[in-house]
């Protein structure tokens, strides 16, 4: 899957991994905040977040295996610094990354546009969702409350991980820190551009 990849690109997809790690496990305990309050269907209202690093490595790298392997390596992370879910943690980063994989698998990892991302968003959301369905004893709640809770996770996938990696994604490439990947390739022609007719 490496074969083909460059040596910053696989540097970035591991700081991305390392430092959205972190921020999985910060927002854990937000969750369990938002389940005192909600219920289970607290977690649906940020699980999104959960899935971002796979949409801004995808949509920075872009080339097959981001998606997975950064959230595969940000779910290792989390683990390593504490999470209390354990090793079975990394096999739900696997299942979300390749929710966010498949769409970009469906486009050929030719198209990076908005709706793709927030596609991919939502891929993590459905993956991750069946995956927490039988291990997560869903299955003894009722049906509208378990319809309500997916209907959630995919809007929480579509904005937080699709939208919101996207937002992210164009503010770094803006500061040109990411000259020398496609995305920042593509806001330089946008300055360029936006200068000319200006």
């Amino acid at each position: 899957m490496l074969a083909n990849w460059k040596l910053r690109e696989v540097v970035v997809l591991s700081v991305l991994a390392v430092v959205f790690g972190v921020i999985y496990l910060l927002f854990l305990q937000l969750g369990n905040v938002l389940v005192g309050m909600f219920g289970l269907i607290g977690y649906d209202l940020i699980f999104g977040i959960w899935f971002i690093v796979s949409i801004i490595a995808a949509y920075i790298i872009r080339k097959p295996g981001a998606a997975v392997l950064s959230e595969t390596i940000a779910a290792t992370i989390e683990v390593m610094l504490g999470n209390a879910i354990g090793p079975r943690l990394i096999l739900a980063g696997i299942i979300q990354g390749l929710g966010a994989e498949a769409a970009f698998a469906a486009t050929k990892w030719k198209n990076y546009s908005t709706w793709v991302l927030v596609a991919a968003g939502m891929g993590s959301s459905i993956t991750s969702f069946v995956w927490g369905y039988f291990l997560g004893g869903f299955t003894a709640l009722s049906p509208g409350y378990v319809a309500a809770m997916f209907f959630v996770r995919l809007a929480s996938g579509a904005i937080l991980a699709g939208l919101l990696g996207k937002y992210i994604s164009d503010s770094l490439a803006k500061t040109g820190a990411l000259n020398s990947f496609p995305l920042g390739k593509e806001a330089r022609k946008a300055k360029q551009n936006h200068d000319i007719s200006a």
